[in-house]
Parts: structure tokens; sequence; C-alpha cells
């Protein structure tokens, strides 16, 4: 991925808590919260209570896709490399701390993190392969040549009365 298009999806990463995840098998993408850590992305899916993303941790990877915060638009569109971090790694001890602190409406704030490693997974998701569609390549399509088009100025009206004027 070039430095630009790296250091665009970081910017848009790091400013958004929601991403969208183009699952295998469902028929639309998924909305996400995450942390972005160290150049990765890292969702928490599985368990009870948590957000469902089925295929998320069997897959090898999968397309996300960042929106703006304030408009909400399309900013960016990439494919990511899908791995399961491991509890009691130094990965694991760094991301669940942070994402435990964003993790909002949980039942419970207690015993979360020691929950998480027996009933869910976290996924890393590290950006490979440059980006799949920028934000200004998103549903453009170039219009369809036809004869109905008006090329030059609009046609003048003809025959209108004038104003009569206001003295």
């Amino acid at each position: 991925m070039g430095e630009l298009n790296a250091a665009l999806v970081e910017e848009a990463a790091k400013k958004s808590g929601l991403l969208w995840l183009d699952l295998p098998g469902l028929p639309q993408p998924r909305a996400a919260w995450h942390v972005w850590h160290e150049g990765s992305a890292y969702v928490l899916t599985g368990g009870e209570g948590e957000q469902p993303l089925p295929g998320l941790p069997d897959a090898e990877r999968v397309t996300v896709i960042l929106r703006s915060k304030d408009k909400g638009g399309r900013l960016v569109t990439f494919t990511a490399a899908v791995e399961i971090v491991e509890p009691g790694t130094e990965t694991w001890d760094a991301v669940a701390p942070q994402l435990a602190k964003d993790r909002l409406n949980a039942r419970s704030h207690e015993g979360q993190v020691e929950r998480w490693a027996t009933e869910s997974w976290i996924v890393r998701l590290t950006p490979v392969d440059g980006v799949v569609e920028a934000a200004d390549e998103y549903a453009t399509v170039r219009p369809v040549p036809t004869p109905a088009t008006t090329a030059g100025p609009p046609p003048r009206l003809f025959g209108g009365k004038r104003r009569a004027v206001d003295r």
C-alpha cells in the first residue's frame, strides 16, 4: 500500500470508531466498532452480547469500508488480512484494555477482558494490497450519451409579457 493511501486509511480509522466489513456469505456489509492500534484495526466478535460478525474469524481476507465520521460518506475501501489475536499474547495484552475502554453498553464491565478470552475473538485487520476504491470512485458512472442533452445555453422564452414598472 502506498504511503499516501496508508496515511488516509490510518487517519480515517483513527477518527471513526466504526467500520464496515464485507463478510463472505452476507448480502451486504456489516458495521463493526473497532480500535486502531499500530497500523491495524482490531474488532471483537463472538460471545454473548458482543457484535456478531459471522465468518470473520474463519476468513483470510476481508474488504473493509471506512466512512467519514461527520458526513457519513464512503472515504476509502481496502482489503485487509484477518488474524485472530490469541489471549495471553503481547498484542492481546495491549489491545484488550483499549477495546474494553471503548466498549459501550456492555452488560457488565467487570471481568470483561477475562470473559472475552474464553468466549470471544479479537481479530486484527491489517491493510494489504492497497486501496480497492477511493472516495471519488464510489458509484461513479459516466452518463450514457444521448441526443436529448442540451449542450448550449437554455432557449429564450418569447411572447412573455413585460412586467409593469412600479413607481
